[in-house]
């Protein structure tokens, strides 16, 4: 099966007939029920609520035996935490510390993983945040969604990555699945060709609070592209997965009442329950093997890269953004790590 990289774009327009089909014409493909997870390690990062929360439940349901729940807030997370270890007495279910916000944050928790761990078979980094204000994080000076969801999420990929490889046991690689979204498909960017580029996320004039959000999962898309030229699948497999629209989750929550009420009523009729939308992580995860490294998994499948991504003028900003995100995280010797993967 080809990767998405080698799939010829999609032409498709994302509204109405891509959401069309994902939310009403696809099939469903669940774990094979005889899916033995036992002796396997997962990190799944925001997994207190949502499809985090009912990844790890899934996940815990076919014997997982050692969970890493990482959050942001550890009190808020320990009620989540506590029903797990009820329903799923025989797993080991840690809750660890990671702010996304913070770089130091995700230093940590890497470290602690590095020195706490045995053994690391999986990473699904499903953290995200959408939001309306434009809001700069205090200890980088870049605007909160762009660091979050690209900035953040690359950042801890590039550190889990060596992880991954060294503590999967031999002949079954790591696996690193990124949740993106294919909203990315009707992005306007209107910054696209600023010089640097990074800097033009945080200037208030460029933030659209519609399009930041599947802007930065673009984002992840065009560096993961490059990032997984720098691994090889038989270490780590490298996915991006799009759960689809899903309800019951809390991305919107910081949205206007007025628009939450529309979202919930659009939900209503055409969201995939949260069920459902964590299955494509662990289809993404467990299931899909080598042949989806470097590729993104839309309805269980195999889906090509935007049309942007695959132009000359996408691909003169990934090799931009590629440089420009490394040097903004030099201060982890980067291209050491990177090497380090060969």
């Amino acid at each position: 099966m080809a990767s998405s990289k080698d799939l010829p774009p999609s032409t498709v327009p994302f509204f109405p007939r891509q959401f069309i089909k994902n939310q009403f014409c696809s099939t469903p493909k669940y774990l094979d029920p005889s899916t033995d997870l036992s002796g396997k390690v997962a990190i799944v990062t925001g997994s207190n609520t949502g499809l985090g929360y009912e990844c790890s439940d899934q996940l815990l349901s076919f014997k997982l035996s050692h969970l890493i729940i990482a959050v942001r807030s550890l009190t808020k997370s320990e009620d989540a935490a506590a029903k797990l270890r009820k329903k799923y007495p025989d797993a080991t279910i840690d809750v660890w510390a990671l702010d996304m916000s913070s770089y130091g944050s995700i230093q940590a928790f890497v470290e602690r993983a590095e020195k706490e761990l045995n053994r690391l078979d999986i990473a699904i980094l499903n953290a995200g945040v959408a939001g309306m204000k434009f809001q700069k994080v205090e200890s980088t000076g870049h605007e909160q969604i762009f660091q979050v969801n690209y900035l953040s999420t690359m950042l801890l990929s590039i550190l889990l990555l060596p992880i991954l490889k060294r503590k999967s046991p031999a002949g079954e690689p790591g696996r690193l699945t990124i949740v993106t979204s294919m909203l990315s498909m009707t992005v306007k960017f209107p910054n696209k060709k600023e010089v640097p580029l990074i800097p033009s996320f945080d200037d208030e004039k460029f933030f659209d609070p519609v399009d930041v959000y599947p802007t930065s999962k673009l984002l992840g898309q065009l560096f993961a592209w490059k990032l997984t030229d720098h691994v090889s699948a038989d270490d780590v497999v490298v996915n991006l997965v799009e759960p689809g629209f899903v309800k019951g989750t809390e991305l919107q929550r910081e949205a206007p009442l007025p628009l939450k009420v529309a979202l919930n009523i659009f939900k209503a009729v055409s969201a995939r329950n949260v069920k459902l939308g964590a299955s494509t992580y662990l289809d993404a995860a467990i299931a899909k093997g080598k042949e989806s490294h470097g590729s993104i998994l839309m309805n269980w499948d195999i889906f090509p890269y935007t049309e942007f991504q695959c132009s000359e003028e996408g691909k003169e900003m990934m090799d931009r953004l590629w440089t420009e995100t490394l040097e903004e995280l030099n201060f982890i010797d980067v291209n050491g790590i990177l090497k380090s993967l060969s």
